[in-house]
């Protein structure tokens, strides 16, 4: 939100609990401008949490992790992977599913973040 636009509602936390006023704030400061993002992916870029292909032509499959984006929003996403890693069963079972599939802690969170950064885009777009 720009400094002369008012939200006229209060902006509603993410699903899955593990949210504060910081992440919501974060959160709905990065969607400021709804109409400029055209689909959930657009949406992932803005927070920097869309997957970059990190293959050098012999492998296949790889992706990085994005350093690009607002840090504030994807620090906000990563809090709340974090806090849903600790409190949330489901979480923690696709966790541990994956870990035993050989990836790493940060691929996982990774994937966890894009999937909460979906989430978010769906009750946002809704609220709009």
């Amino acid at each position: 939100m720009g400094p002369n636009q008012k939200r006229t509602t209060a902006p509603r936390t993410p699903p899955g609990g593990a949210t504060s006023k910081e992440n919501s704030g974060a959160i709905s400061e990065c969607y400021g401008h709804p109409e400029r993002l055209r689909s959930e992916s657009s949406w992932a870029h803005l927070c920097g949490v869309a997957p970059i292909p990190a293959s050098s032509g012999k492998t296949a499959g790889r992706y990085r992790l994005n350093r690009g984006g607002d840090r504030q929003a994807n620090s906000a996403l990563w809090r709340i992977v974090i806090v849903r890693l600790k409190s949330h069963p489901a979480t923690r079972a696709y966790a541990d599913r994956r870990s035993k599939e050989g990836l790493p802690e940060k691929e996982i969170i990774r994937c966890l973040k894009r999937y909460v950064a979906r989430e978010v885009y769906r009750q946002l777009r809704a609220e709009s």
